[in-house]
């Protein structure tokens, strides 16, 4: 079974690629190479089977084509412009993070062999005016380019995967959190430099209130959903191919404390309190809670508490 990850150079496509080398089959059938692409020829996961890394642009149509001449049995696709360059950047968040999947989408087309093609959207498709919670049944009205631009791909994915082009499977994803690393654009990032920086002796700041909710999952729940959402058998997924997969919802003091629970005290006099009016506008728009029945009816991982997101950090991502 041959495997491609977008992204597969970043946090997320190197921890999804590492997962499936622990797991060495997907459906039963075993992996026999996978390709991890990113802007960057990003160095490949060892593992039992064949692995290359291979610098792809999903903006260039003919790179894509060129990439996907064999075709893919299974496509994780996870290359994106963040929410917050993509809103400062328009024409960069459409090119990469609609047209660069339209050009997956269509190369996968081409292929003739209807891979699994798991994409990964956003809570952020959500946004406007809604009622009293968010269901599976709530529709999108996103109030950002990069949710706009997932939210299309969304009804893309959609499409293909009706004509018989694709098996589609669309995950909204929470915002991940601790993540390893540095700071990046997107607009959630302080969602995990607030306990990333001060775990490791340096400050942070954040820019929206403690009493700000954040939907959110860790690094380890979101791999297995993404792994998971591979194995779902194409028929469970009905008419509606993306959905939004569990997270969980915590104030941000409750998600300090929590480091203070695991970590100690010295962790949270780190971090300073500054608003950020352009963070807060964008963070606003989306969603602190929802229902996920639809997720959890067909196996999908949900956290149990922030305090296992702080434990994970330690064990899996902390440079000390």
């Amino acid at each position: 079974m041959r495997v491609l990850i977008t992204g597969g150079g970043g946090f997320l496509g190197t921890k999804l690629a590492a997962a499936l080398a622990k797991k060495r089959e997907l459906n039963g059938h075993e992996l026999t190479h996978v390709v991890q692409s990113d802007i960057f020829e990003p160095t490949p996961v060892e593992a039992p089977y064949k692995t290359t890394g291979i610098a792809l642009d999903v903006s260039d149509k003919d790179a894509v084509n060129a990439a996907l001449a064999e075709p893919f049995d299974v496509i994780f696709h996870l290359a994106a412009i963040v929410s917050g360059q993509a809103e400062l950047e328009f024409d960069l968040g459409l090119n990469i993070n609609l047209f660069g999947s339209l050009n997956l989408f269509e190369a996968a087309r081409q292929g003739g062999n209807k891979p699994v093609f798991v994409y990964t959207s956003s809570c952020a498709a959500y946004g406007g005016e809604w009622g009293d919670e968010i269901t599976d049944f709530t529709f999108l009205n996103p109030q950002t380019s990069y949710g706009a631009q997932k939210a299309a791909g969304e009804l893309l994915l959609t499409d293909y995967s009706r004509k018989g082009f694709l098996d589609g499977r669309g995950l909204r994803l929470p915002s991940v959190t601790v993540r390893p690393g540095k700071p990046n654009a997107a607009a959630s990032s302080f969602m995990s430099s607030i306990f990333r920086e001060p775990l490791q002796g340096e400050s942070a700041n954040c820019p929206v209130g403690e009493d700000y909710r954040v939907w959110n999952s860790a690094p380890r729940t979101v791999v297995a959903n993404l792994v998971h959402a591979a194995e779902v058998p194409e028929d469970n997924w009905g008419m509606n191919r993306c959905l939004a997969i569990p997270g969980q919802s915590v104030r941000v003091g409750d998600m300090v404390q929590a480091m203070t629970n695991v970590a100690g005290s010295n962790a949270a006099g780190l971090i300073t309190w500054n608003e950020d009016k352009f963070i807060q506008k964008i963070c606003e728009g989306w969603p602190q809670d929802m229902k996920t029945d639809k997720a959890i009816r067909l196996g999908f991982h949900q956290d149990k508490g922030f305090e296992d997101n702080i434990l994970w950090f330690l064990e899996d991502d902390i440079q000390r």
